[in-house]
């Protein structure tokens, strides 16, 4: 998988600014808040259509601009492509590949895969159960891009649940039998559909995690040199028995029952794999807890490099690796043992304040870009 051009118009900082991508290792150069991240997070857009940086497309787009594009050319095993996103600042995203419009995003999705390891990823170990689910949800769109719809549906059940549950608490409803028949009725069909999308949610996150675990704990031993035992564990928000729509669905169900009165009291759905947790475990003590801080940079370099390997595993070819001001993070035995793991297999692109911090093998074989206040120089 290789990216060969990309275009920004009124995107982030950028009003007008492409490159073409001549090497496997691309550097982007220059100081802090000038827009490298940024053309990380377009590549990011292209690969998954969310960031990781925001949630509000009006972010994306330039100043008073009325729209943003994205517009890259993808070479993989099977074809070339020519990709574009149009991001309103009101609206929603217009996809096109090949200059055809896209309508159904699961379309979109699978061409362009990639792993984005950045700064803010300490968090992944340390920061809320949001950030883990965002982790675990992100891989799994691009090793199943109907995952996406799926997300898309849950959450907007969760959203219509919430809503009739504040209604019910704002009328002032605090028991079962308060409930009136038509809103219990509406309350039992969102029930039912929490339930079987939540249990689609949970039983794909469950596999996934199973299937990276052994990658990331092969990584973080040959990182920690067999120091630690790492375990990922998946704790859903309602456990079950039995890996099976039915089984999933009825324990969802039953826990609704039991907390149906608190959830009413709170105007808050309670039940769910939105609340759901993965653990990373260390020694027997949870990573976020009890890690170090070397340690917690130590699993996060085994997760990234186990994601790097299972989505190869999975769609058949290498995707692209985005570096975002990692390598200050990292000390110089981690440095090394990342771009090592690498080797030329994956496009790398790769921002940085600094070239000291690389080796000189790495520089000669590197398409370096300078970037400045939305500006690229070559």
């Amino acid at each position: 998988m290789f990216l060969e051009h990309l275009y920004l118009q009124h995107f982030r900082n950028y009003i007008q600014q492409e490159i073409n991508f001549t090497s496997n290792k691309i550097i982007l150069l220059g100081d802090n808040a000038q827009g490298k991240s940024n053309i990380l997070e377009a590549v990011e857009i292209l690969s998954t259509l969310k960031s990781h940086r925001s949630t509000k497309d009006i972010e994306l787009v330039y100043q008073d601009r009325l729209y943003g594009q994205i517009k890259a050319s993808v070479k993989n095993k099977y074809a070339d492509y020519d990709l574009a996103i149009t991001i309103p600042a009101k609206g929603k995203k217009e996809l096109k590949i090949n200059q055809e419009k896209v309508n159904r995003h699961i379309d979109f999705l699978g061409i362009l895969n990639t792993v984005t390891f950045s700064s803010l990823d300490i968090e992944l170990v340390r920061g809320s159960p949001e950030y883990r689910r965002s982790w675990v949800d992100s891989l799994l769109i691009q090793l199943e891009p109907i995952y996406y719809q799926l997300l898309k549906n849950y959450n907007h059940i969760l959203k219509q649940r919430n809503a009739l549950l504040k209604q019910m608490k704002k009328s002032g409803i605090s028991t079962i039998e308060q409930v009136p028949e038509l809103k219990a009725i509406e309350l039992k069909l969102w029930d039912n559909k929490l339930a079987e999308e939540g249990s689609r949610i949970s039983r794909r996150r469950a596999r996934v995690l199973k299937k990276i675990e052994p990658l990331a704990k092969f990584w973080h031993n040959q990182i920690s040199h067999k120091t630690e035992k790492l375990i990922l564990n998946y704790a859903p928000n309602v456990p079950w028995k039995k890996d099976t729509p039915t089984d999933v669905q009825n324990a969802i169900k039953s826990e609704i029952e039991q907390k149906k009165i608190a959830e009413i009291n709170l105007g808050n759905t309670l039940v769910g794999p939105h609340r759901d947790e993965i653990e990373f475990i260390i020694n027997s003590s949870l990573a976020r807890n009890y890690g170090s801080q070397g340690q917690q940079r130590t699993l996060v370099l085994a997760l990234k490099l186990a994601e790097l390997q299972l989505i190869e595993q999975v769609v058949g070819q290498p995707p692209l690796l985005l570096l975002d001001d990692v390598m200050a993070e990292l000390d110089l035995k981690r440095q090394a043992q990342l771009l090592d793991s690498l080797g030329d297999r994956f496009q790398t692109i790769i921002t940085t304040t600094h070239l000291n911090y690389f080796e000189t093998d790495l520089l000669n074989q590197a398409q370096i870009v300078k970037v400045e206040a939305g500006k690229l120089y070559f």
